[in-house]
């Protein structure tokens, strides 16, 4: 029972690509575009062991006679899990679905939809933000061709590897145009490039690794139903 749902699995993706666009494929599709809407007002705060960067050089904030300074081993941080979502998709849809879905929810910002975080319509391509959005449609795409409907470990960890740091290049280097454009400071601009990526990029790395993971076992289910 199980090789032969794997086999019509492997059949269905088709290389990668969905095999035909259905009913079920547009319900997914909008569910993904909700998906997306969601994570984007999402904010999850965390906390997690860290090595402060200035630990040698200011051994008395962390190590002194009454004790250890705990917290300044502790990071709090607040994630905003679009990326990973982004990565979920793909690996529920395959490329050519998750990137119509991307697509969808770009234009639809664009025209005036306030699904952006700081709202919609076509003057958001002046956010520093927007172009970390516009990363996704060829992240999705080198994130896809390495699929190539092959979901091994090793490929996702690919994928994902190459998928993120497409997303963070594009943003900071849409970025960096349109504060140049603006004659933004290069400390300005150091600094909105540390906030937009620095740590977050391993964070995305790893959320959208479990991610895919997860997608996998979505569409596994949903394949089981329909069957």
């Amino acid at each position: 029972m199980t090789k032969r749902i794997e086999a019509q699995l492997n059949k269905f993706v088709n290389n990668g690509e969905a095999a035909k666009f259905t009913l079920g494929t547009l319900v997914l599709m909008m569910f993904s575009g909700l998906l997306i809407i969601i994570a984007t007002f999402t904010q999850i705060s965390f906390k997690h062991p860290i090595i402060p960067m200035d630990l040698f050089s200011n051994w008395g904030n962390y190590f002194s006679a009454e004790g250890i300074n705990w917290h300044g081993f502790v990071k709090s941080y607040k994630y905003i899990p679009q990326i990973p979502v982004i990565f979920f998709i793909l690996s529920l849809l395959d490329r050519k679905y998750a990137t119509l879905t991307i697509l969808g929810y770009i234009i639809l910002g664009l025209i005036g939809y306030p699904i952006f975080a700081l709202g919609g319509g076509w003057r958001y391509i002046f956010e520093y933000g927007f172009y970390y959005i516009l990363g996704y449609v060829p992240a999705l795409f080198f994130a896809g061709s390495i699929i190539k409907g092959n979901y091994s470990f090793i490929n996702i960890l690919k994928a994902v590897f190459v998928g993120v740091l497409v997303v963070h290049i594009t943003g900071c280097l849409g970025m960096t145009f349109l504060a140049t454009l603006k004659h933004e400071t290069s400390t300005t601009i150091a600094g909105w490039i540390l906030t937009m990526s620095g740590m977050k990029i391993f964070y995305d790395m790893f959320f959208s690794l479990i991610a895919m993971l997860l997608g996998q076992v979505v569409k596994r289910l949903l394949w089981i139903v329909m069957s």
